[in-house]
């Protein structure tokens, strides 16, 4: 069963992940562009080195949060996926013991003429304080600014 964009789903209360659930007017082939070629991720999410092959490790530069202990560069890691389908990342702190290490999922599934996008953002380690930070505020970006930058990307392509 499909919900509405932007409803959270069941569960949600999950201090351990995120998840997200957004219908985009877009077919998947559009949508799969806009989240493996690195010119357009730059454009919606953090610009960094990307490239779509397994174990392909590369960095995302974005500002430092020192309020959630984020230094402001991801260490990331293509871990697996399937064209068009899936696209499973690992992302972490580059800052010498921080202990952020999240696996980011992105399945497309066809849905009419668009295509209903899901995220999960896992790993969140809900005793530490500035986890608990990342959690709330990360939750609040995927769902606004970092979802409603991939659909300005999505409609200039």
């Amino acid at each position: 069963m499909t919900m509405p964009p932007d409803e959270q789903f069941p569960g949600d209360d999950d201090l351990t992940a995120l998840r997200v659930d957004q219908f985009l007017a877009h077919p998947p082939a559009k949508v799969w562009r806009a989240l493996t070629e690195p010119e357009l991720i730059a454009q919606w999410l953090m610009p960094g080195d990307f490239r779509l092959e397994v174990g392909h490790r590369y960095t995302l530069a974005a500002l430092p949060r020192p309020n959630t202990g984020f230094s402001g560069t991801v260490l990331a890691e293509v871990l697996a996926y399937e064209t068009e389908r899936m696209l499973k990342l690992r992302w972490r702190d580059a800052e010498p013991g921080n202990p952020a290490d999240w696996t980011i999922t992105w399945t497309l599934e066809p849905e009419g003429r668009g295509t209903r996008l899901f995220l999960v953002h896992e790993g969140f380690d809900p005793d530490d304080p500035a986890q608990l930070m990342a959690h709330k505020i990360m939750g609040q970006g995927w769902r606004s600014a970092v979802l409603q930058g991939l659909e300005r990307v999505l409609a200039s392509l």
